[in-house]
């Protein structure tokens, strides 16, 4: 393929997805990295589009929203190796918030066979995920039905909400930053993020390296209301990236860090992980040390999680459900009802 072909299906993807990585791009024009990133240059020269963290997006500074299809299909092994971690942090009996994202549908996956489990959700995808866990109870916000994300949005949705009280919440977005935070590109769903939000005692942001240093028009939630970050490793050569995570451990939130390929960590010392024998912090069986959350520089919050013993929580991955497992699980509606 020549340079201005394989150009023309460079702009092609990002107008069509809003950001691609740098990997997804060499495997369609089936050529290296190194190629695809100077022809990013290249286009970036004629200000067709932005390089940024590892990837292009459309020029301008702030990405436009892709629809859902496009999303399911990029970092898909980042957004399991995520999900399998994030897992760890849901315990029985426990009553979380899922928001709507490719993510948080791969984490409804792993909470399947948590018993006791009460999950609130604006997001279809995430209750039908969870429609035949029969050990958990699902809560559908009411609200109007936004086709792009297969959410649920607008005043029902914020109303059924109110009074609300959950031990976390699980978000996702198109970008974060330390200086601004979660952000989406559109208003009606950064609303009922928010409210999510208000209705958890903690605040667990999902988002693969793609995402790092990206802003976007609508400000979901600052830095400062950020609990835990739960990413992936970003690549070696994505510096911004890096930093960014930097940058968020430095305002005090805690940043976990998923291997590509899954990371199955030990659980507490003396308790084994998935697979595991136990003994100190847990290996999982597989020779390898568990990978540990970044400590807090001038940490200023108290988490719940974090344990007694000083030292940073290791999260356990879950495993994932069994096709077919369970019967159907009870669906709650929180829209509010009308009395006549």
């Amino acid at each position: 393929m020549f340079a201005a072909e394989r150009r023309q299906l460079i702009l092609e993807m990002v107008r069509a997805n809003g950001a691609v990585s740098l990997r997804e791009l060499a495997r369609v024009v089936q050529t290296s990295e190194v190629t695809v990133r100077r022809d990013v240059r290249a286009l970036e020269a004629e200000g067709l589009l932005d390089r940024r963290h590892g990837g292009a997006v459309l020029p301008g500074g702030f990405t436009r929203e892709s629809g859902f299809p496009q999303k399911a299909h990029v970092a898909t092994a980042e957004k399991t190796a995520i999900a399998d971690l994030a897992a760890g942090l849901v315990q029985e009996g426990e009553a979380v918030v899922l928001g709507a994202g490719t993510t948080t549908q791969e984490l409804a996956r792993r909470l399947a066979r948590v018993p006791g489990l009460t999950v609130v959700t604006n997001s279809l995808l995430v209750a039908q995920v969870l429609a035949h866990a029969n050990r958990v109870e699902v809560v559908m916000t009411g609200g109007t039905l936004r086709g792009a994300d297969y959410a649920l949005v607008g005043s029902g949705a914020e109303h059924s909400l109110q009074g609300l009280r959950v031990s976390r919440a699980f978000l996702s977005g198109n970008g974060l930053t330390a200086e601004r935070g979660l952000s989406t590109a559109n208003m009606l769903s950064a609303s009922v993020d928010r409210a999510l939000v208000r209705a958890a005692a903690e605040v667990v942001v999902l988002a693969d390296h793609t995402k790092l240093g990206v802003d976007t028009m609508f400000q979901t939630i600052s830095p400062d209301l950020i609990t835990r970050l739960v990413t992936n490793e970003p690549p070696a050569q994505d510096e911004r990236a890096a930093a960014e995570l930097q940058a968020l451990a430095d305002q005090g939130v805690q940043i976990a860090v998923a291997g590509e390929a899954g990371a199955h960590l030990g659980g507490p010392a003396g308790h084994p992980g998935p697979g595991g024998t136990g003994g100190e912090g847990g290996t999982g069986g597989t020779g390898r040390q568990p990978r540990r959350e970044v400590p807090l520089p001038g940490q200023r919050r108290q988490h719940p999680q974090s344990g007694g013993g000083g030292g940073s929580q290791q999260l356990r991955a879950a495993p994932p459900p069994a096709p077919g497992e369970g019967q159907p699980g009870r669906v709650t509606d929180l829209a509010p009802r009308r009395h006549h």
